[in-house]
């Protein structure tokens, strides 16, 4: 969420310590502040200097500028009282701060007394009034159909153990994993995040023992909490996110992708719960495209035969029944010879060549020495052979997916590299701004997210109405519908300091423009040229004179990346895709135009080629079988 002036903030806690903090941080955003606490005292003279800080934005007002309720968050009727105040100053709530909390100065099993006054009430103003502050904020903002952000204070504490304050501690873990809970609200355009600082020299931090401070690096800037608390509000892509923020390692999001995986697999095997087909029907022959002859017209080099399966199967091989597989640009450049290592002479010498890089299905027969995958279970693989009925192939090769489904196919070439260029050729950092091109297709929509999802914002560029839609909906930040409006002079306008990473896969001229638009230490990914595939005489390379000398200019770099030199990393990043869409946090996209059996993979080939087509075009290898597993 970008802050505005105008907007209003709840902040409960907000007369001292962290709440303090945050108030006067969201005021010299321009933010109309609400500040909730006990303390009537400390309370007005927050709400001055908040109020003093908001004079800088506005001459005069209607309303106040900053409020100040006494309230005790333990009381229902309290709570409900000042955010109603709120409401009726401000008519609205955009961002909602619950940051009230308190320790206890007696370890509970020491307590003689029923604790209402000790651990009790910690326990209540930690936890209990949290939840109902979370509560009310998110009916206010559901009722008002406004997007709205709340942050909840946790603190390191409840991600690891406190053992002088197990109590506090204990509020605090409930605190992280209600608030991890809340990420399905970001459908209602609602995020719910938690931050969790160590020590911070507050009244509670400064009961802390000073050797457990000292062991942890000392105590954090303010500065470290309030940058942490913006981060939460402004990452549109952070929905039941904690944020951990240490002197010793900075902002660092918690759990690790690496240790949420060891749950989430789990569920995302669930949600992809996939039949056994062991009975499939090993055939003696089977349908394959083959390229023929070497030319970049897919159709003319291209041709299908009956082809008798070899049997036995040998003992490290497998036999896959294709299900559905994907078209690449680059499927042109297979039949035109360009990945056969020669050219001429030594490239037809290949021929003819299974077509295809990349399919889903289901293993119909392995040979002895193959374990790592069974009869009966899905299967993908990234090599020649995906327009096949059934592919035999070194089982090496094959990648077990949770389905056999389109939406794996799209995870396959065009999902692996946007994961891998990004992390790996564009060495993609949190912050940036990574500008995408042709960023309604295959591999594009992948790029577009991940980078979303990395915490950076997000330039794409299209051509028309419908992609356009799309991609606003995959979250990106400015698209630029090249049908409508020039893309030079929108990103020499809107981005005059240039951009951070380029992910690039139209070549020619849209390279000349991306290159001229990188910033100072910018990356240029290039993972394509598709402009340059198709043509009378094939691809046709072209000259970038001058491009030493503006990457040296501006320390620039710009990587090619070739998928299938990171095989190493495929069933890595396939794992991450497949945990990202299960939880919600990615889509997939799949052209909608139906391309049913081999004959019609050369009419798939040509609609990708002519840019008409929105998101991954894949064609259903076996309609009949297709069929009988979307009923199940």
């Amino acid at each position: 969420m970008e802050l505005k002036p105008g907007m209003s903030a709840f902040v409960t806690g907000g007369a001292s310590g962290i709440g303090k903090a945050l108030s006067l941080a969201l005021a010299q955003r321009g933010l109309f502040v609400t500040i909730v606490d006990f303390s009537e005292e400390r309370g007005k003279e927050a709400a001055s200097i908040v109020e003093k800080e908001n004079s800088k934005f506005y001459s005069s007002l209607t309303v106040p500028s900053a409020l100040f309720v006494k309230c005790d968050v333990t009381v229902p009727s309290d709570v409900a009282g000042a955010f109603e105040k709120h409401v009726e100053t401000y008519g609205g709530l955009d961002v909602c701060i619950n940051c009230a909390g308190i320790g206890t100065k007696k370890l509970f099993y020491e307590d003689t007394t029923d604790g209402n006054e000790t651990w009790r009430r910690t326990v209540d103003v930690n936890l209990v009034a949290l939840m109902d502050c979370t509560r009310i904020a998110v009916q206010i903002m559901r009722s008002k159909k406004k997007p709205g952000v709340i942050v909840n204070m946790g603190s390191a504490s409840g991600l690891y153990p406190m053992y002088a304050d197990p109590v506090y501690s204990g509020t605090k873990g409930g605190v992280v994993m209600f608030t991890r809970s809340l990420a399905f609200l970001k459908r209602l355009g609602i995020r719910v995040n938690v931050l969790c600082p160590e020590f911070v020299q507050t009244d509670i931090g400064l009961q802390a023992n000073p050797k457990v401070v000292k062991s942890t690096g000392g105590f954090l800037a303010m500065d470290d909490v309030v940058k942490g608390m913006f981060e939460l509000i402004k990452d549109d892509t952070r929905a039941g996110a904690c944020l951990w923020v240490t002197k010793r390692r900075g902002l660092e999001y918690w759990p690790t992708p690496e240790e949420e995986k060891k749950y989430l697999t789990r569920r995302s095997k669930r949600n992809f719960t996939s039949p056994n087909f062991s009975s499939i029907t090993i055939p003696q022959s089977f349908e394959k495209i083959v390229v023929h002859t070497l030319s970049h017209n897919f159709r003319s080099a291209t041709k299908i035969i009956r082809t008798h399966l070899r049997l036995p199967i040998d003992p490290n091989f497998a036999l896959v029944k294709v299900l559905y597989a994907g078209v690449n640009a680059s499927d042109v450049n297979f039949s035109s010879g360009r990945y056969f290592g020669g050219k001429g002479n030594e490239a037809g010498a290949r021929l003819p060549s299974d077509a295809g890089f990349e399919a889903v299905g289901i293993v119909a027969s392995v040979g002895d020495a193959v374990h790592h995958v069974k009869v009966g279970s899905p299967a993908a693989f990234l090599t020649f052979g995906g327009y096949s009925e059934f592919s035999l192939i070194p089982a090496k090769y094959l990648l077990p997916v949770p389905r056999p489904d389109p939406e794996v196919v799209a995870m396959l070439t065009s999902g692996l590299t946007a994961s891998i260029a990004l992390e790996k050729a564009g060495n993609m950092k949190s912050g940036e701004t990574v500008l995408v091109t042709a960023a309604a297709g295959g591999t594009g929509q992948f790029a577009v997210q991940l980078a979303k999802l990395g915490g950076n914002k997000v330039v794409a560029t299209c051509g028309g109405q419908q992609k356009a839609v799309l991609l606003k909906s995959l979250g990106v930040d400015r698209v630029i519908d090249y049908k409508i409006e020039k893309i030079k002079d929108v990103l020499k306008t809107e981005y005059p300091k240039g951009v951070d990473i380029v992910y690039e896969s139209v070549g020619g001229d849209m390279f000349n423009m991306c290159l001229n638009a990188l910033a100072v230490h910018g990356r240029l990914v290039v993972i394509g040229m598709m402009s340059q595939y198709q043509g009378e005489h094939g691809w046709k390379p072209l000259s970038y004179p001058g491009l030493c000398e503006k990457i040296l200019a501006k320390s620039q770099t710009v990587a090619g990346f070739f998928l299938i030199q990171h095989a190493h990393l495929y069933q890595e990043h396939l794992d991450r895709l497949f945990d990202l869409h299960a939880t919600g946090k990615l889509k997939v996209a799949l052209d909608p135009t139906n391309f049913s059996g081999l004959s019609s993979v050369a009419d798939a080939v040509e609609y990708l080629h002519s840019g008409k087509s929105v998101g991954k075009v894949v064609v259903c290898v076996d309609p009949v079988f297709s069929k009988t597993l979307s009923k199940l």
